[in-house]
């Protein structure tokens, strides 16, 4: 049985974590880690955990923890892990951290777009970005998994295929992307106040948002260059839930723009056998009331052949392929399990 950890238990993210961990049948939660809620039991603040849970809330001692169990998960504010991690702790547990502490390679571009000091630049190189469908074989030999952030998930699933095999441009690749509500996190903010969010949707983080280098990084080394894309997220009135739609253009071969047929080939190509990844029949799109609760990710595109662009579409759930889900997947691939334990989740609906 894995015993695992969580500090940032209370925050939405930590109780997705603790909600799958808790029908996992090869893991057990012995922390529930929570700076604000010290003491207080877990199922008071959760009133969904009750009598399911009677752990009080612990503090958020990494050292104290690495003792106790066999993967700690950090989902926490962007500084807090980096600046808890050491080398006495990693050689004691795995670590899974929901921040972008160590997903950025560069450390001056964390930096720049998260505008704190990185406390541990010293692991940036060895943590492993933990997409799985991606890179599950450095995942299985990792101490530390960087788990990619939620809008990023989902942009970079939607067009790696096409980017990896050369059929689109990734320098004309625009990301728009809508979110649910919890993506914001359960702290208080006037501007997710449900008068303030309910009948309405907007643009935010327009030109500057921090998960644009996440994904230019990754679909980098998809292209086999630096890229530089355009991506606009945006709030939707919803409590879960990610669309992406994504624009870019084909490229031609021989004057020709690439069929349906084979730009189905190349999504095929790498996800037909993925669990997780669901390629939609032919003109079917993404919704993303059909992944909800689930850790699926619904993908399907259109060929615009009148302006020789392709149109990418794909949803997740943001708390769970976005966040916990995708960070169970990471804790299966580390400790050699089923990909999919604990995690065969039939989308809730309605």
């Amino acid at each position: 049985m894995i015993k695992a950890g969580i500090i940032g238990a209370t925050g939405y993210a930590g109780a997705e974590i603790a909600r799958l961990l808790l029908a996992h049948p090869q893991a057990e939660v012995v922390w529930y880690g929570s700076r604000s809620y010290i003491d207080e039991k877990y199922s008071s603040i959760y009133g969904n955990f009750f009598k399911l849970v009677d752990a009080k809330c612990m503090d958020d001692n990494m050292e104290e923890l690495a003792d106790q169990v066999d993967v700690i998960f950090t989902a926490t504010p962007q500084g807090l892990c980096a600046s808890l991690v050491n080398e006495d702790i990693l050689n004691k547990v795995k670590i899974i951290d929901l921040s972008a502490d160590f997903r950025l390679k560069d450390v001056s571009v964390y930096e720049k777009w998260y505008k704190i000091e990185h406390k541990a630049p010293s692991y940036i190189e060895e943590a492993v970005y933990g997409l799985c469908e991606i890179n599950r074989k450095d995942i299985a030999k990792a101490r530390i998994v960087a788990n990619p952030g939620c809008y990023t998930t989902c942009s970079i699933l939607t067009a790696y295929p096409l980017v990896k095999e050369g059929l689109i441009d990734p320098d004309t690749l625009i990301v728009d992307a809508l979110s649910g509500v919890s993506g914001a996190g359960r702290g208080a903010k006037v501007a997710n106040l449900y008068c303030e969010v309910n009948e309405s949707a907007k643009p935010y983080g327009v030109a500057n948002h921090r998960h644009t280098p996440e994904i230019e990084e990754q679909l980098g080394y998809a292209a086999g260059k630096e890229i530089v894309i355009n991506f606009t997220p945006h709030l939707a009135p919803m409590n879960r839930g990610i669309l992406a739609t994504e624009y870019a253009s084909l490229i031609k071969k021989d004057d020709k723009l690439p069929t349906y047929e084979e730009v189905r080939v190349a999504y095929e190509k790498y996800y037909k056998n993925e669990t997780f990844i669901r390629l939609l029949d032919k003109d079917v799109y993404p919704e993303t009331r059909w992944v909800e609760g689930s850790n699926f990710v619904d993908i399907n595109f259109k060929i615009d052949e009148r302006t020789g662009r392709i149109i990418m579409m794909g949803a997740i759930d943001n708390l769970v392929k976005g966040a916990a889900g995708q960070a169970v997947q990471n804790m299966n691939i580390l400790f050699g399990l089923s990909e999919d334990m604990g995690l065969k989740l039939v989308p809730a609906f309605p």
